[in-house]
């Protein structure tokens, strides 16, 4: 069946749009007539298995809205409510483009499909670990409790976002006024001020020669350096799309100081917690391994999470290829080993996840503390060094005088 974008006059006269499933545009119109709308515009919905970039990064702009939906739909359903007509609420409720997609699973759901297939129209909203939550809490007959977990897992994702953007908001601010001072200084301040030293033909220091030769290639050659930094950028995301490429800038990122560490604690803390929710909610051990390494954005521990799920296929060790990798730390490999020994694995994960979680609070506020005087440092050297280089010939010009 196909999926109809309708818009339609309602009983009380008032224009309304949504969707519809049908399989042919008559048959779409046929179902609105029955509902009592007079029908002015009907066309076929088509979507693509794969979304789009712009669809992508309107999924990750509505993530705040899709924790929201998940968490709302648990609480309609944990209070008795059908799935239909609390989908039918939530339409009702939500607003924008992300009300369209609501509408379109009711659609789906009131034609006699699951939440889950529903759901898979739209990649760029729901990813492979919500489908697979909903799926197995359809099959079990708790969507409410899966969905319950799902909505745990997103809103604590989306916490740890935001604390990490915060956290990046003064270093951000600083660079951007640093960087618009400097250009003001080199491009207009330094020429002037030089322009009337150098007319007197007396020798200028070597500190002011080379910030007259940066002021003076920053003015004439600006272009160059504009076209320089665009193909190194655009270099670098090209080497990063390649699957060696990103493997070795995920491994640089874990060496760099501070930051690397902060990593390596946000992709251990998402493992435990994605794996923790996926077991919680019935799926098998080896496909809960699998979803939860997609989850993972460093390659790194995406290899080191393919090992894990060839020991467990296998029957063996998991505790030797989890430390051949190097990304877990020894507490991680052996809460893992002992967890899945034991049956107790799911319990032994969320204890991991809240461990680092309070582990990644620290790690991001050690972070900004390092970088706030580090960059204030940096930006005080370079003005520095600018205006030692203008003041110093006028100072010897005053001892000749």
């Amino acid at each position: 069946m196909a999926v109809f974008q309708y818009n339609a006059v309602d009983l009380d006269s008032s224009s309304v749009a949504g969707t519809v499933v049908a399989d042919t545009p008559r048959q779409a119109r046929d179902i609105l007539r029955q509902r009592g709308m007079t029908v002015t515009r009907v066309h076929e919905l088509i979507r693509k298995s794969k979304s789009s970039f712009f669809a992508n990064r309107q999924g990750r702009g509505a993530n705040a809205n899709v924790a929201e939906f998940v968490r709302e739909l648990a609480t309609l359903l944990t209070a008795g409510i059908p799935l239909l007509s609390a989908l039918h609420t939530l339409v009702e409720q939500h607003k924008g483009k992300f009300k369209a997609v609501i509408q379109h699973l009711a659609d789906r759901v009131a034609a006699g499909a699951k939440l889950a297939d529903a759901m898979e129209d739209y990649p760029a909203y729901f990813d492979e670990l919500c489908l697979s939550i909903v799926d197995v809490g359809e099959q079990t007959g708790a969507l409410e409790n899966s969905l319950t977990r799902l909505a745990d897992f997103k809103e604590k994702s989306h916490q740890l976002k935001s604390k990490v953007a915060t956290a990046l908001i003064y270093p951000c601010v600083v660079c951007t006024v640093g960087l618009g001072v400097s250009i003001f200084l080199m491009t207009y301040v330094v020429p002037n001020l030089l322009n009337s030293l150098m007319q007197a033909d007396k020798e200028l220091p070597a500190v002011t020669r080379l910030v007259k030769g940066c002021s003076d290639f920053l003015i004439n050659w600006w272009w160059v350096l504009l076209f320089g930094v665009v193909g190194v950028i655009a270099g670098l995301q090209a080497v990063i799309r390649t699957q060696r490429g990103r493997l070795i800038f995920d491994r640089i990122m874990l060496r760099i100081p501070v930051l690397g560490d902060l990593i390596r604690k946000e992709n251990t803390s998402r493992m435990a917690v994605v794996m923790a929710a996926l077991l919680r909610s019935g799926l098998e051990f080896v496909k809960a391994i699998h979803i939860t390494r997609r989850t993972l954005r460093n390659r790194v521990f995406r290899r080191a999470m393919d090992d894990y799920e060839l020991a467990v296929t296998a029957g063996s060790d998991v505790s030797a290829p989890l430390k051949k990798s190097g990304v877990f730390s020894p507490m991680v490999v052996q809460m893992l080993a002992v967890g899945q020994q034991a049956g107790q694995l799911e319990d032994m994960l969320e204890q991991l996840a809240d461990a680092y979680q309070q582990q990644i609070d620290t790690a991001t506020q050690r972070m900004t503390a390092l970088l706030e005087p580090l960059l204030i440092v940096l930006l005080a050297i370079l003005i520095g060094v600018v205006a030692f280089a203008t003041i110093l010939p006028i100072l010897e010009m005053s001892n000749v005088l």
